[in-house]
């Protein structure tokens, strides 16, 4: 593939876990969630909330970057104002607050407040949380293999069980809200870390779910999530299936090594490409992936507010499906990479796509570390597909439109997920270029083999539709 970036970053461009330092010395230059990774921002001066400058002499000069007037001028210029009013807030409450107030858990929670309402995929990340970030993307952590959000009143939101673990065998579904963990409601725990432990311990999740009155439990033994994020089987002579599951470091050789598999000794005359439920991951991994299936032409683009955010993918000539038709299966589940790699083969004509509207998360998250170990997780870009739309709370509307299974629905799906699971749902979301258009729905999620055997058929379809190749002519 080729990656058009500017020259400060190509560096930097790395396929591992995402995990600011200020000052001297640099570690490792920070990623971004979905692939690429960010330049360490400038240092900036310590603001102490118990520091006082002295005054001025009445005829001294005010530099520039002490004037409020200035300093609200320029984006790199500190708001003073903003900083004195801080600094009186926090003095308020060291002195007049009931109890007395540690001053590092003060900091915390006013950095955590800084990123707060941002959006919803910006966050602090303690070590811990910044550890398991890392291990996720690598494929490998202990506890019970779900994907999740935190939403502003600390509940945990699932957009989507991680195949073949806990919470996927114990039924947990896209949508599903974590209000309590072991009946310590999520306002009493560290967001998402009790979720973690050792192999072989239980946990007890108290779940909220749109059709069902009460609240209810479900207890998981954890163990260590070794993420298969590709599985593979052929549905019938000719026709594969392949389905990924997130998109991790190897993802793309596993992706490359079970296409030659299925497709050895006789070419495949089609492929299912199942993403549903997909919550995303490294981009680079969905970019490869990409590659594999596109002889030419753009893959995806990226646009922040500053250069080193903006970066292009292409793809480089080889397709190892040899043009054989393929049929990419979503759902409201598929999210943030698995949009990227829906897009990228849609736009170049390379695919049909089929099920339900996406989840419509369309942006990029740089991780950059601090100095004590921790990590700030920033949106810094949008993505856009190669025609350069962007997804961002408007998802990839399918070419063929799948509803789900009744009878899953009744026993396992609430009627009202689907306008739930979305993006455009977030409070405090990015808004979208296409957000608000007329006729928009969230889509649904779509569970079982039912959407296989429509996708199986859509693809038929196209094979019948194309022309022969010319050794068979």
């Amino acid at each position: 593939m080729r990656r058009t970036l500017p020259a400060v970053i190509l560096p930097f461009l790395l396929l591992g876990a995402v995990p600011l330092h200020a000052q001297a010395p640099v570690p490792a230059p920070p990623q971004e969630e979905d692939g690429a990774q960010a330049q360490d921002p400038a240092a900036t001066p310590a603001v102490g909330p118990e520091v006082e400058a002295p005054p001025p002499a009445e005829d001294a000069p005010v530099p520039a970057s002490d004037d409020p007037d200035a300093a609200e001028s320029g984006s790199t210029k500190v708001p003073l104002a903003e900083i004195q009013r801080y600094v009186a807030v926090y003095n308020a409450v060291k002195e007049a607050y009931v109890d007395a107030v540690d001053d590092h858990e003060l900091m915390q929670s006013a950095i955590r407040g800084l990123l707060l309402d941002l959006d919803p995929h910006s966050a602090y990340l303690d070590k811990q949380q910044s550890d398991s970030f890392d291990e996720q993307t690598s494929g490998a952590y202990d506890g019970i293999g779900v994907e999740l959000l935190q939403q502003q009143d600390n509940s945990l939101k699932v957009i989507a069980p991680i195949d073949g673990t806990p919470a996927a065998r114990a039924g947990v579904l896209a949508g599903d809200v974590i209000i309590a963990i072991d009946g310590r409601p999520i306002a009493q725990v560290e967001g998402m870390e009790p979720l973690r432990g050792a192999p072989g311990s239980k946990v007890t999740i108290t779940l909220v779910r749109e059709g069902r009155e009460k609240p209810f439990d479900v207890t998981l033994e954890r163990e260590t999530i070794k993420v298969t994020s590709v599985r593979s089987r052929m549905l019938e002579p000719g026709y594969a299936y392949v389905r990924l599951s997130t998109f991790q470091a190897d993802t793309g050789t596993d992706f490359r090594q079970h296409l030659d598999r299925l497709q050895a000794g006789d070419r495949l005359r089609g492929l299912v490409l199942d993403l549903r439920s997909n919550p995303g991951g490294l981009l680079t991994a969905a970019v490869q992936v990409a590659d594999e299936l596109l002889e030419r032409g753009g893959i995806v683009s990226t646009r922040g507010r500053i250069a080193i955010s903006d970066s292009r993918f292409d793809a480089t000539p080889g397709d190892r499906m040899h043009g054989a038709p393929v049929v990419v299966l979503v759902d409201a589940g598929s999210a943030s990479a698995a949009e990227v790699l829906a897009g990228a083969l849609r736009d170049n004509g390379r695919a049909r796509v089929v099920g339900s509207r996406t989840f419509g998360k369309g942006s990029v998250q740089t991780v950059l570390p601090l100095d004590n170990g921790d990590s700030v997780k920033l949106t810094t870009a949008r993505y856009y597909t190669p025609s350069g739309r962007s997804i961002q709370a408007s998802g990839i509307v399918p070419d063929l439109e799948l509803q789900p299974d009744p009878a899953l629905v009744q026993r396992d799906v609430p009627p009202s997920l689907a306008g739930e699971l979305s993006e455009a749902t977030l409070p405090g979301h990015l808004h979208g270029d296409e957000e608000g258009a007329e006729g928009y729905q969230a889509g649904s999620a779509l569970p079982g083999d039912q959407p296989i055997a429509a996708a199986l058929a859509e693809l038929k379809k196209l094979v019948a539709a194309a022309p022969a190749p010319a050794a068979m002519r």
